[in-house]
């Protein structure tokens, strides 16, 4: 058995003051947490891949266009990575274990080769961290569901716009999913 943390859009638009679709308080909240869990994975010799979400803003196709203002724009530093867990990203990004992978859909498989790499090492546990709970996380915790992974999720290493939609995503991932929630 081999697992993979998956660290899902923690970067500056989704959680920073100044993010152009922000999590805020929340979102920071987990920042010492979120770099904690993603340490203690690499130090455990799992994998970690950052599944970053990636638009292009002159795509007028694609369908969040209708949804939310435009964010985490190729090119843009609303792409780094949040806080702590950037400047752990900056020590560990050249080995072999850590992945960058963008990412255009909520998913974090949806039109990625997440589950070719994955499948490649023989992962089989999945832990989840990051940005949004209700969204991004949770549509990659169904993905990872439908495609036969152990789902960990790290409920302190998680966030949402609102503690409703955070409650109603950990109670999906544990009832509909069987996810193992973690502290």
């Amino acid at each position: 058995m081999s697992k993979a943390l998956i660290s899902i859009d923690y970067t500056v638009d989704f959680v920073a003051d100044e993010g152009k679709l922000t999590a805020g308080k929340p979102a920071q909240k987990i920042e010492e947490r979120i770099t904690t869990v993603t340490k203690e994975a690499y130090d455990n010799g799992d994998y970690v891949f950052f599944m970053i979400d990636c638009h292009d803003e002159e795509d007028v196709f694609h369908p969040e266009t209708k949804l939310f203002p435009p964010h985490n724009i190729k090119g843009t530093q609303g792409r780094r990575l949040y806080g702590g867990l950037g400047d752990f990203y900056e020590q560990i990004r050249y080995d072999r274990r850590v992945f960058w992978m963008d990412k255009r859909h909520y998913s974090a498989f949806a039109g990625t080769d997440l589950d070719i790499r994955l499948r490649e090492r023989r992962v089989t546990t999945l832990v989840l961290t990051g940005v949004l709970s209700d969204i991004c996380v949770l549509h990659t915790a169904i993905d990872a569901y439908n495609l036969g992974y152990d789902i960990e999720i790290q409920a302190s290493a998680i966030a949402s716009l609102t503690e409703e939609a955070h409650q109603f995503a950990l109670n999906h991932f544990k009832t509909v999913l069987g996810a193992k929630i973690i502290d």
